[in-house]
């Protein structure tokens, strides 16, 4: 469990109130940062704030501005930011339950564990737990961290309950816009058969640990030959199978199903019996012309 947690309070059902203790369930993953550096002296590049016409400036020196139009901005000194911060309450009111299924997916954002802050939280945090699962419902409330509110869901997860951070409507591009042109005609059946019969032959239990960033592993392998090689440049041809198909290259889709359905995990490809080869006399040497 992380030593510090995001928030703690109580959470509000009715006239109940669960203390508990927010702790992030994500971290970072294993990217690879990189800085700028000077290469003549090998000493990282610094970045200064400057003015167009003026030059560098001091910290003091600046605010912040909302640009109105091109050039035009009204600006914000950051007293007068925080005056209007929302206040950090120490209370989450569970105000509306929907069906598990009834928020878009493109509506969550970062999960968060919620845990009981203590001994004597346990009993009510198990029963709101417990009537979560039974009735098959999402929790909704706002939670207010930092100065902001938050948009968020709470749900059964295991022995526990988890906390998601949503967006907000505003926050999400409508799908219609990106999908209205696509044909209404529903697929063919013989295709749909075949497509579902490949999904159902690579259908297995999802395990993450399975999965890797290999543009990650490919950089940290690179990093390490770079660091053996003493700063030389060190350039690899990467083979990879071609995963789009050419400009102009026409696909039999039937075909392709077909041929993807019989070679399928779990189902093994047909072998075809090949006739042997009939034997063939082996052809003299040609003579040398003198």
């Amino acid at each position: 469990m992380a030593t510090r947690a995001y928030w703690q309070g109580q959470i509000k059902l009715a006239l109940v109130s669960i203390p508990v203790e927010i702790y992030p369930a994500t971290k970072p993953g294993a990217a690879v940062s990189f800085r700028q550096i000077h290469e003549p002296t090998g000493k990282p590049i610094q970045y200064e704030k400057v003015v167009s016409g003026v030059g560098p400036v001091d910290r003091d020196e600046i605010l912040k501005g909302f640009e109105l139009s091109k050039g035009n901005y009204v600006l914000l000194e950051q007293e007068e930011i925080e005056a209007v911060k929302i206040e950090s309450r120490k209370t989450l009111d569970l105000v509306q339950f929907v069906e598990a299924d009834a928020i878009d997916v493109l509506y969550y954002e970062k999960p968060y564990f919620v845990v009981p802050a203590d001994d004597l939280a346990e009993e009510a945090y198990a029963v709101l737990r417990d009537a979560l699962r039974q009735t098959r419902k999402v929790g909704l409330g706002q939670l207010s961290v930092r100065g902001r509110e938050q948009l968020v869901s709470l749900k059964p997860c295991g022995k526990g309950l988890v906390l998601e951070v949503l967006r907000y409507a505003d926050e999400v591009n409508k799908a219609q816009s990106y999908f209205k042109g696509l044909p209404a005609d529903t697929a063919d059946e013989d295709m749909l058969d075949l497509a579902v019969s490949i999904i159902d032959k690579k259908t297995a239990p999802f395990k993450p640990d399975e999965f890797h960033d290999r543009y990650v592993d490919a950089l940290h392998r690179l990093i390490d030959k770079k660091k053996k090689a003493k700063g030389k440049r060190i350039i690899e041809d990467v083979d990879d199978e071609p995963t789009g198909r050419k400009a102009g290259n026409v696909i039999d889709l039937m075909a392709a199903l077909k041929k993807s359905a019989g070679g399928a995990k779990g189902t093994p490809a047909k072998k075809t019996a090949t006739k042997p080869k009939a034997a063939t006399k082996k052809a003299a040497p040609k003579r040398k012309s003198a």
